[in-house]
């Protein structure tokens, strides 16, 4: 007799972390475990995705998704003790999701109808209490819905239902589970879900201790996390070489560095001063040249970082590829490591002048001070782009600009400062002054670069931390808090991105 081959018997279950590929059987999934309810969106899996994916889960068996659940990080005590799921959840999108919370919070666990009683629901629990061993955090809660109170509200409050349920003398689906998983009811909140008509829109508020948390008073205790800013603005002047260059960029870290700053960042397409000592009239040609350069800037750029440990936004820089060229922002951290973000709008004289070509690609960074995003002069005058980064998660938007009149410099002085108050987030602007006289299309500069705030009590006066003098060679030095920033957006005088109508307009990101 053969071997038996027992691989055909197998019938293999995973639980693995959501993919942008499964958005769309999601989406399904969900409808068919919710009928009666408001779904789920594209553009809410895709902000969780962005935001917290390793606290996004799914179940596959034989490559079909059965089950998901989603989840975000608060510090729990922030919130109202009657709070909704909206409140909870910024309205699905987990844009109030916070890194250094203690409290892990789910939103949504779903198994598809025809696998249940296959414990998919408990795998679900038990990777989120996976996760919240990972992460540290104190515990689990949850708004879990109760759909058979129905069935009852006739003839008892949703209190009483509760103590039923948990004397076992009536079966919840939800509730039952949930007991049986070791979740503790704290109390129960009216008015959760508008559209849960099975629960009356109650939900039971609950909560999973982790008994393996240690307090990291770090956190706990956390009243401020501030980030230094050095905005550098560059004159730009004649120079005779690329050593010339490269020894007045590393002037300004080191001063950036002596202020202890975070981040130095500097101007545009700063690096057309190189143009200054290449005998090259014609603009198309002298950028093609510029090109060349692209290397030695960025390994000046890498080493300064590391060397002076301060995360560096080098401007912007013409780069050739594919034989176009563009205008890219790259972010050399100082760990080493790089990233870039490609000018998304193109202004009509780098069109004419240099034939630069736009991009696509709107990029929020992970760095040693939170998220960050960068929109090269013009791209700040589109807020559309913004507010994506800021969905995204970025806390800070840097704005290298260069402009070559009064006019031009007002248009991304005044679109930072919007950008600023309508998304509560900080915004820097970094521009070039002076002269290339010897260069076509870079004759005059104008800048006066700045620091800005969001315009409440908790910031600065006029929402300006800090601001240098118009068309002076100098930098300004400023420090923004995140942790002030996060609080604004929970309990600010206004509160924009919570309060945005997503019932009557979205931004949709065509990726």
């Amino acid at each position: 007799m053969s071997e038996l081959d027992v691989s055909k018997f197998e019938k293999k279950i995973e639980v693995r972390p959501i993919r942008y590929e499964d958005i769309d059987e999601i989406l399904a999934l969900q409808k068919k475990c919710f009928p009666g309810m408001d779904p789920w969106k594209r553009d809410h899996l895709e902000s969780h995705l962005d935001i917290f994916p390793e606290g996004q889960f799914c179940v596959e068996a034989e490559g079909e998704i059965i089950g998901s659940c989603s989840s975000l990080m608060v510090n729990f005590d922030e919130y109202d003790d009657q709070h909704t799921w909206d409140d909870i959840t910024d309205e699905g999108y987990i844009t109030n999701h916070n890194p250094d919370g203690y409290n892990l919070y789910g939103i949504e666990v779903m198994v598809d109808p025809e696998y249940r009683r296959m414990k998919i629901g408990k795998r679900l629990y038990d990777a989120r209490k996976d996760l919240a061993r990972d992460l540290n955090v104190k515990s689990i809660i949850i708004g879990g819905r109760i759909p058979n109170y129905h069935k009852h509200a006739d003839e008892m409050k949703a209190s009483e239902y509760v103590e039923e349920v948990k004397f076992q003398n009536i079966y919840d689906p939800v509730l039952t589970f949930q007991l049986m998983n070791g979740f503790n009811v704290m109390r129960i909140n009216p008015n959760y879900l508008p559209d849960d008509k099975a629960s009356k829109q109650f939900a039971t508020l609950m909560e999973w201790n982790n008994v393996e948390y240690k307090a990291k008073t770090r956190r706990h205790f956390r009243s401020s996390f501030p980030v230094r800013i050095c905005a550098i603005q560059y004159a730009m002047k004649k120079i005779s070489s690329f050593e010339e260059f490269a020894n007045q960029v590393e002037y300004y870290v080191d001063v950036a560095a002596d202020f202890g700053s975070d981040f130095a960042v500097f101007p545009e397409i700063f690096t057309t001063q190189l143009m200054s000592f290449m005998d090259e009239k014609i603009p198309s040609k002298a950028v093609r040249r510029l090109t060349e350069y692209t290397e030695p800037y960025i390994e000046l750029f890498t080493d300064l970082a590391v060397k002076y440990n301060v995360n560096i936004i080098g401007g912007s820089h013409f780069v050739l590829e594919d034989e176009k060229i563009y205008n890219i922002a790259y972010l050399f951290r100082r760990d080493g490591t790089i990233e870039k973000q490609y000018k998304i709008h193109v202004t009509p004289n780098e069109r004419r002048w240099w034939g630069i070509h736009g991009s696509d690609g709107i990029e929020v960074f992970d760095t040693d001070c939170g998220k960050i995003a960068i929109q090269i002069c013009y791209d700040i005058e589109f807020p559309e782009l913004g507010r994506i980064a800021t969905d995204k998660g970025a806390n800070i938007l840097f704005t290298p600009f260069c402009t070559d009149d009064r006019q031009g410099y007002l248009r991304v002085r005044y679109c930072a400062q919007a950008r600023a108050v309508e998304n509560q987030i900080y915004t820097v602007i970094a521009g070039t002054i002076g002269n290339l006289s010897q260069v076509e299309n870079m004759d005059v500069q104008y800048a006066q670069s700045g620091i800005f705030t969001p315009s409440d009590f908790a910031f600065s006066r006029d929402g300006i931390a800090g601001e240098c003098h118009p068309n002076i060679e100098t930098v300004v030095v400023g420090d923004v808090d995140l942790e002030i920033l996060r609080r604004q957006r929970q309990s600010g005088t206004v509160r924009q991105l919570r309060d945005r109508r997503k019932d009557l307009y979205e931004i949709h990101y065509k990726k």
